[in-house]
C-alpha cells in the first residue's frame, strides 16, 4: 500500500486553513452565541431528544463550513 506524502501546496493550503480558522472563528463563535438566544427551531425526533452540540463546537461546525468557499475560484 502506497502512503500519500503531501505536497508543499496542499502543506501550504492547510497552513492557510488554520489561518483563516483563527481569524474567524471569533465571528463564527459571536455568531453561535446569539443563536443560543433565538427562539429554539429544532425538530423533535419521534422518542429522542434534539441533540446539541456546545457553542464552541457549533462555531467550529459553522467556521468549517464556511471556510473552503475562501478557496474556491
Amino acid at each position: 500500500m502506497r502512503t500519500m506524502v503531501p505536497t508543499a501546496r496542499q502543506h501550504q493550503e492547510e497552513i492557510q486553513f488554520r489561518l483563516i480558522l483563527a481569524a474567524t472563528y471569533p465571528f463564527f463563535l459571536a455568531a453561535a452565541t446569539l443563536n443560543r438566544f433565538r427562539p429554539a427551531r429544532e425538530v423533535a425526533r419521534a422518542g429522542l431528544a434534539p441533540t446539541r452540540r456546545s457553542v464552541f463546537g457549533e462555531a467550529r461546525a459553522m467556521a468549517v463550513q464556511a471556510i473552503p468557499f475562501a478557496f474556491m475560484g
